[in-house]
Formats: structure tokens, C-alpha cells, sequence
């Protein structure tokens, strides 16, 4: 789009956009979103699992969908919510929600007999460790505190990733990097605590001005 000639040049035409605060207002839509987020995520865990544990990885539904997939599902719908409300919502109101992963560490312990296979197997450790590892990662990468603890947090962060990355040669049968399949899980592996941190450090971060200007977007053609 241009404007006519000037003395043989175009002149730059201005075109002015704002930004939609309905769109932000609307909070089904950063629930749906988010759960739907989460159930993937949830999803690609489980299917790390099965690449980890073998021909041995079983599924249920109470395990599967109940201890794991649903978790996932509402863990990413209080994140979305998290997200509205750092829009539109009170100052500081969803600053709670940052507790969101503990999800995965309540649910699992919700199944008949599971807080005593905890305390004498050990088994389901691995789920309280899933929601700790999202509200360390969250405030690592919120950028708001003092930098040394976020940066210790940061530090145990990566440590992580590299240790899901390596655990792909002790798979079922084991997997080498140099094989397509034992890339890809590597990849898989590695990237799953960076998504949930990033998701998590939404109830940390800092909250849109309420009552601002629409903001204007300038273009030329």
C-alpha cells in the first residue's frame, strides 16, 4: 500500500493498529488454551516413559489419564487462568497459581494405596519431583526476584534437562544419539522441562498496566 506520488517518490503512508483488550479479557479462552497445552505436554511425558521404561510401561487409567494426563490438563488450564488474570485481573491476585505443578504430586496420591507405596517403594516420587521441577524452573526464567536465586534455580534447571537427555542410554533396549530413534529421544527428553518452565513462570511475571492506552503499531509501505 502506498500513497501517490510526490515529485516522482512515494511518500510513506502511516497505518495505525491497536491492541484488542477484549481479546485478552476473555478467560475461557486462556483456560482452554492452556489445558489443551498441558495435556500435550502431559502426553509427551508419557511418552518419554514409555521410551525409558520399555516393553514394561503399562496403562491405566487411573495412572495414565488420571495420575498424569489430567494433571497435565488442569495444571495448563490454572496457567492459562494465571495469564488472564496478569491481564486483567487484581494486582498480585494470581501470584498463587504459581503452585499449579504441585497438580501432578497431589494426584497421583489420590489413588487407593499410593501413599503407602510412596513411603515404603519410593514409586510416585517421580511426580512430586515433575511439580517442584515447575515451580523452580517457573521462577527461574520469571525474571523477577533477586538474580542469585533464580540463577541457582536456573543452574538446577539445566542440570535437569542434560540429566533427561542422558537418560536415554539406559532405555529399554538402550538407544544411541547416533541412531534417528535415540535422537529423537533425546530431544524429546530434553525439552520437556524447558516447556513446562517457561509455562510455569507465568504467575511470576509482572502484571499488564490496567486502564492503558491502546498501544499504537506504525507501519510503512
Amino acid at each position: 500500500m502506498s500513497s501517490p506520488a510526490i515529485g516522482g517518490a512515494e511518500a510513506p503512508v502511516t497505518v495505525s493498529a491497536t491492541f484488542n483488550a477484549d481479546a485478552a479479557s476473555s478467560p475461557w479462552m486462556w483456560v482452554t488454551g492452556g489445558a489443551v497445552c498441558g495435556l500435550a505436554w502431559s502426553a509427551a511425558l508419557r511418552g518419554y516413559m514409555v521410551e525409558l521404561v520399555g516393553v514394561e510401561s503399562t496403562f491405566t487409567w487411573s495412572g495414565t489419564f488420571g495420575a498424569l494426563l489430567l494433571p497435565g490438563a488442569v495444571t495448563g488450564g490454572l496457567l492459562g487462568w494465571a495469564e488472564h488474570l496478569r491481564r486483567v485481573g487484581p494486582p498480585r491476585k494470581w501470584r498463587l497459581l504459581a503452585l499449579a505443578p504441585l497438580t501432578f504430586a497431589v494426584a497421583p496420591m489420590l489413588i487407593p494405596g499410593a501413599v503407602t507405596t510412596l513411603v515404603t517403594t519410593g514409586m510416585g516420587s517421580g511426580a512430586i519431583a515433575v511439580g517442584l521441577m515447575g515451580i523452580v524452573g517457573g521462577y527461574a526464567l520469571s525474571g523477577r526476584g533477586r538474580r542469585w536465586p533464580r540463577a541457582v534455580c536456573g543452574a538446577v534447571g539445566v542440570g535437569v534437562t542434560a540429566a533427561l537427555a542422558a537418560t536415554v542410554a539406559g532405555t529399554d533396549p538402550p538407544l544411541s544419539l547416533t541412531d534417528p530413534r535415540g535422537a529423537w529421544a533425546a530431544v524429546l527428553a530434553a525439552s520437556l522441562f524447558p516447556v513446562l518452565a517457561l509455562g510455569c513462570s507465568i504467575p511470576y511475571r509482572s502484571a499488564w498496566s490496567r486502564g492503558a492506552e491502546p498501544i499504537p503499531i506504525e507501519a510503512t509501505a
